[in-house]
């Protein structure tokens, strides 16, 4: 069970882990346990957990991103937690030389929020390089983990691999410590919970690492970080129309802005299978089953209730039916953001002058404390 702590933020189980990085298989299976048992306190006091979760501004949000992470982002919200969402502009230059037109592709990923049901009254959206402290305490961090534990970090490894194969060269340095700069992320605003996918449990636990070595070094008798916990997230993989997973850099992918014609095509060139009668299968059909799942999520029924719907009308009609769904159900998104995008800049614009403000204000007071508690305050 989490017990609040005296601040109110969720203290670490009882028996918590040894300061050893556990197995993938266990500490997944710690994960689900603690995550089914934080649902049920947001239920019960949702305001005593703060949340930190949010992307890289590397183009325009797509319906991956709706139903993988943006729904559930305004569930909470909805619900009275605070969410923190980071639009990651520094991670942008992670893995390439140029960051592109990064003032426009963050105000798209704003409009994005903003147009899916982040309230920024009860949400605050910020920026990475505007918050300098926050980016500090990557410093001390760093000295907290080994360079062993970075390079044993399974999406540091699989990074390594992807930056040889794509650029013919070793990844950056920022890439490398990627995972403590996220911790700095979470941390900066003593995030007590963090929504991940179930391939995101390393880089949560090299900031629980993080978390509980500073406590043990520097606030041994009273604690200072929260060491967050995971809120798991259905590992809801969305297609693109070529079968692969939905991503902005291969192409494939329905962004949220998209108008109605675009999304017409873009069903229309969607992957199925041979078999005429439609049934819900995700193992065998999986493609078929991409667009059940889409379209049930938008039309508000099951991915088996629509696929008997539609039986033995075959993969023409689905496509059909899942593009009238995804229309109908996008369609105030859509409406919301147009008229926002009207407005001109001004929108995020104050949007994110508010966010960076309530950011800054709280990575000012966490560098302070951290520095007071590393006695490197001097005046």
């Amino acid at each position: 069970m989490l017990v609040p702590t005296a601040a109110g933020t969720p203290a670490a189980p009882t028996g918590s882990p040894a300061d050893t990085a556990p197995s993938v298989s266990a500490s997944t299976a710690v994960a689900q346990a603690r995550s089914a048992d934080v649902e049920e306190q947001l239920a019960r006091d949702p305001g005593r957990f703060r949340v930190l979760t949010g992307d890289r501004p590397t183009g325009a949000l797509h319906l991956g991103h709706l139903l993988a992470t943006l729904d559930n982002r305004v569930r909470l919200q909805d619900a009275g937690v605070d969410v923190v969402l980071v639009v990651a502009d520094y991670q942008v230059i992670t893995d390439r030389d140029d960051a592109g037109d990064l003032p426009a592709v963050v105000r798209e990923v704003v409009l994005d929020y903003l147009a899916a049901g982040i309230d920024p009254a009860r949400s605050t959206v910020f920026t990475h390089s505007a918050v300098p402290a926050l980016n500090q305490l990557l410093l001390p961090f760093l000295s907290l983990v080994s360079v062993a534990e970075l390079e044993r970090n399974p999406t540091v490894k699989a990074e390594a691999v992807d930056a040889e194969r794509r650029q013919g060269r070793g990844m950056s340095g920022l890439l490398f410590t990627y995972p403590v700069h996220q911790a700095a992320d979470i941390l900066f605003c003593r995030a007590n919970l963090v929504p991940v996918g179930q391939d995101q449990l390393p880089h949560l636990e090299t900031t629980r690492t993080v978390a509980r070595r500073f406590n043990q070094r520097y606030a041994p008798t009273t604690g200072y970080f929260p060491e967050p916990e995971a809120l798991l997230t259905p590992s809801l993989t969305v297609l693109g129309n070529d079968g692969a997973k939905m991503s902005k850099s291969r192409g494939n992918a329905l962004e949220l802005r998209a108008s109605e014609d675009e999304t017409v095509r873009f069903f229309r060139r969607a992957r199925t299978d041979s078999e005429r009668h439609i049934t819900y299968e995700p193992e065998r059909r999986p493609e078929v089953a991409n667009l059940l799942r889409v379209g049930a999520h938008l039309a508000g029924t099951t991915p088996g209730e629509l696929a008997d719907a539609v039986g033995a009308a075959g993969a023409g009609r689905l496509k059909t039916v899942v593009t009238e769904a995804v229309v109908e159900g996008l369609r105030p998104l859509r409406e919301r953001r147009a008229a926002m995008a009207a407005d001109g800049p001004a929108v995020v614009r104050d949007v994110l002058a508010r966010g960076n403000a309530r950011a800054n204000e709280i990575a000012d007071r966490t560098l302070a404390d951290v520095r007071e508690l590393m006695g490197t305050m001097y005046s």
